[in-house]
């Protein structure tokens, strides 16, 4: 990676030293911890790290930069907590990885040390932010070029590229492989050098697709003029007015070449730079900022929402953390849950009750809310309190939430509120708890019950405790829903425009599986709270819907859902007075880069897709292309995928491409989500997330989207 010189002096420094290579010690616990050495890796990209009795060894194991999300300062682990007395704050720091992936704790010998291996990180982290998708994609390729060179000599020969081409899901014809081999060895050597390497690379998968767009187009056959662009701009992304500028800012934002960019032209590597761009992609970027009105009442708004937030596995026996809040809390949750229980020494602790979970201090978890609270959103975080704890436990649990949160705290009601519930506007900043006080003390040793205790209770009392009414049938469901247990659709929906309702997963599922949340927002419901630390398809639902509007963990509701002088039953949508269904028409082109599902060498995926809907029961229906035999890497199948949506405004899409297997079920690939009403028309990249939501670039499809009115 070139470094720029703007890291010039102390800068530079921190990374000369990172480069000279450090002991720094490794923490995972109080007993766990160990010297390793670690050294940034010439390329500026790695960090590879040995322990002390293997320090000779060339083998060593590697971090890579591109993996790391954050870098946090001092004592912000739970490791680091638990050894706080034994190492000062200024010597410790964690790397915070994207996905689930532990964290990385580690102590250098001196505070100096420490920063510079802080702000070498970070200054790292921000030059690779800041490359475009050309020089993105450039090193991915040279990252392949680096695992392929065994030898470290920089050089690879045939044979190892085409192994190099099976790791990397290609099953190319020898023949051709060949030939386009010896047309990148400009050396005449018989070995390809790393930029040889990408040039190689990039004449194997050259996007035959996206050069026939971009000659229908172009008038001379060779470059997209203003005009050419523009017109392409309205035909196929059906933008309207403004679409001459747009296309000239294109222009200078995407094309490569200085001689195009001064001729107003862009050629065919711009215009792919463009496709595969966050401008080109599926997602409106309109829609990814905050552009909703967020001064309407909390009940017109669907809140994210966790369940057993504490836990960072399952709820038998799974490890309580303060780093699942701080998780939830990055990915915008806005309301958490803390299950309170006595503890020794008059501390309240946090776990889940009458299991093996294990326990964190109550005032650790309120530290962490309030240093985490506000870093992903401003508006209102909701802290639901499943309270166990005796009289005495409570009044040091009150001081806590009093003392630590301070006037983050939400002590006094809003001013200037009516009789409905204040807006996430007028709550900025300010913590809510919410909890249940029963009638009279004498009935609870503790005077409180909680959401989950009176959900049990019911239960006794009612099998249809944990179901979801509807005016036809009862359905039993794997959820708890808090109030409203007998209303039907309508009247639940009109409910859900004056008053919270909390769904949860049912206590059932021990192992923390969830459900999925769609029914109970086409009902309205605000609070559907999920076990965020269980990835799957809940969870993607649940990361689309809140995609939009900032992140900020506040999605206004459809209106169809606020009114309250007319119903909207989502059981029958076509008799809503403004029904208007709508033809999503979804034509599956072709892939890039997918990754390999199995790691062994002569494993190549066999890829489909499948484009699923989910919404009101009438609109939730799934397609698939058919698989594409041994090829991850430019696979096609230019397939048309047609679905009626009869309320696109409760609509969600979810993509999803599988490694076909006839002898058992498909292996997970890759998926991206989003709302119907977020999608861009026209020909565009969906840029696949792994099954934890992470980023799985540069594996895409790209898809031709139009959506026509029935």
């Amino acid at each position: 990676m070139a470094i720029s010189r703007s890291l010039a002096g102390e800068q530079g420094q921190n990374l000369e030293a990172m480069k000279a290579g450090m002991f720094l010690r490794k923490v995972k616990s109080r007993m766990w911890k160990r010297l390793r050495h670690y050294k940034l890796q010439e390329d500026c990209k790695t960090i590879a790290y040995k322990s002390t009795k293997f320090i000779l060894s060339l083998q060593f194991f590697s971090v890579s930069i591109s993996d790391v999300e954050a870098v946090r300062e001092g004592h912000q682990s739970e490791a680091l907590l638990n050894v706080a007395d034994d190492f000062p704050a200024d010597h410790c720091f964690t790397l915070v990885f994207r996905g689930r992936r532990g964290n990385l704790d580690l102590v250098a010998d001196s505070a100096k040390e420490a920063q510079a291996w802080i702000q070498g990180i970070r200054v790292l982290m921000e030059n690779m932010e800041n490359m475009d998708e050309s020089t993105k994609l450039d090193q991915w390729i040279s990252d392949w070029f680096l695992k392929a060179d065994l030898n470290k000599d920089g050089r690879i020969n045939f044979k190892e590229a085409k192994k190099l081409l099976k790791m990397m899901n290609v099953d190319m014809n020898e023949e051709h492989a060949c030939c386009l081999f010896m047309m990148a060895d400009k050396s005449e050597s018989g070995t390809l050098e790393d930029q040889e390497f990408v040039e190689f690379y990039k004449m194997l998968t050259e996007r035959t697709e996206v050069l026939d767009l971009f000659q229908d187009y172009s008038s001379d056959g060779q470059s997209l003029s203003q005009c050419d662009l523009e017109e392409f701009l309205r035909e196929e992304q059906l933008e309207g007015e403004g679409s001459y500028e747009h296309a000239l800012q294109l222009i200078d934002c995407y094309e490569p070449s200085d001689t195009a960019r001064k001729n107003h032209s862009m050629s065919v590597d711009g215009f792919l730079m463009y496709l595969t761009s966050p401008e080109g992609s599926i997602f409106n970027l309109e829609r990814q900022g905050l552009f909703q009105d967020m001064s309407q009442p909390l009940a017109h708004y669907y809140i994210s929402s966790s369940h057993n937030t504490y836990l960072m596995e399952d709820q038998l026996k799974g490890p309580s953390s303060v780093e699942a809040y701080i998780q939830a809390l990055k990915r915008g949750c806005r309301c958490v849950e803390v299950d309170c229980w006595n503890g020794s020494n008059g501390e309240p602790v946090v776990y889940h009750g009458h299991t093996l979970t294990s326990k964190i201090l109550l005032k650790d978890v309120i530290a962490t809310i309030a240093n985490y609270a506000f870093k992903a959103s401003e508006y209102p975080l909701i802290v639901s309190i499943e309270n166990h704890c005796s009289i005495e436990q409570q009044e040091v649990m009150a001081r806590y939430f009093r003392d630590i949160l301070g006037d983050m705290l939400l002590t006094n009601t809003v001013e200037g509120v009516s009789s409905e519930l204040p807006s996430p506007e007028a709550l900025k900043r300010k913590i809510l708890l919410k909890g249940k006080k029963i009638g009279k003390e004498s009935e609870s040793p503790t005077g409180e019950v909680s959401d989950e205790d009176e959900a049990a209770e019911m239960n006794k009392d009612s099998p249809a405790s944990e179901s979801l009414p509807t005016d036809s049938k009862v359905k039993k469901l794997h959820f708890c829903i808090i109030n409203s247990h007998f209303l039907s659709g309508s009247d639940f929906v009109l409910h859900n425009t004056r008053q919270l309702t909390r769904v949860y997963p049912s206590g059932m599922r021990t192992d923390s599986s969830n459900y999925c949340p769609v029914d109970m927002w086409n009902m309205g419901c605000q609070i559907v709270a999920l076990n965020f630390q269980t990835a799957g398809m809940e969870m993607d639902l649940n990361d689309g819907l809140f995609t939009q509007n900032g992140y900020s963990g506040y999605i206004l509701k459809s209106e169809i859902l606020r009114k309250k002088e007319r119903l909207f039953d989502p059981e029958n949508p076509e008799e809503r007075e403004d029904y208007h269904p709508l033809l999503f028409s979804v034509k599956v082109i072709s892939g890039q880069q997918l990754p390999k599902v199995k790691q062994k060498d002569w494993s190549i995926v066999d890829p489909l897709v499948r484009v699923e809907i989910y919404g009101v029961p009438l609109d939730q229906v799934k397609q698939e292309t058919k698989y594409i035999d041994n090829n991850g890497f430019n696979p096609h199948w230019n397939e048309t995928l047609q679905f009626k949506i009869h309320t696109p405004e409760l609509a969600l899409v979810r993509f999803v491409v599988e490694d076909y297997d006839k002898a058992s079920r498909n292996d997970f690939i890759g998926q991206y989500t989003l709302p119907f009403t977020c999608i861009q028309p026209g020909y565009r990249h969906v840029h696949l997330l792994s099954k934890d939501g992470t980023s799985i670039h540069p594996s895409s499809i790209y898809v031709h989207i139009k959506i026509t009115e029935l």
